[in-house]
């Protein structure tokens, strides 16, 4: 029986990982992952890649951002497949804003429950209310439903 190949083809990881190829150069033109070329200019991963993959994947499915990955990413060894320490390191970073961000969510959903029951549509009352809306102080946003856009005198 053969062994296993010491690279693979953009194709091979693509079919392998189930990441379209088109991801596959997004992710290496954003420094995520990396391969070496061929005389012929193609592009060949090492085998490690598909952990990396795998590891990108799920962090994009928990809100990690792929700056966030990177940096993970950028701690941990290219040419190997990282050990069972380095990847638990990893995880519990991850495991830490995955836990922000669904108590926050809880926050927002109870929010939410509240907002629909009272049916107050009140934007002055409501605890979703944005408290950065700059019209907020010169007009409640029920009275601009319906009306053409203001335009911002500082636009020009």
């Amino acid at each position: 029986m053969a062994g296993l190949p010491e690279s693979l083809t953009i194709g091979e990881v693509a079919a392998r990982s189930g990441v379209a190829t088109s991801a596959l150069r997004f992710y290496e033109e954003e420094g995520l992952i990396s391969s070496e070329r061929t005389g012929g200019n193609q592009r060949r991963y090492p085998r490690a890649v598909l952990r990396r993959v795998a590891v990108i994947r799920a962090a994009q499915r928990i809100g990690v951002s792929l700056r966030e990955i990177r940096t993970a990413l950028d701690g941990l060894p290219s040419g190997r497949t990282p050990n069972k320490a380095e990847w638990a390191k990893l995880s519990r970073g991850w495991r830490d804003q995955l836990q922000e961000r669904i108590e926050a969510l809880e926050r927002l959903k109870e929010s939410l429950t509240g907002c629909i029951g009272c049916g107050c549509l009140s934007l002055r009352t409501c605890k979703l209310f944005n408290r950065e809306d700059e019209m907020a102080s010169r007009v409640d946003g029920s009275s601009l439903m319906g009306r053409p856009a203001a335009r911002d005198p500082s636009s020009g």
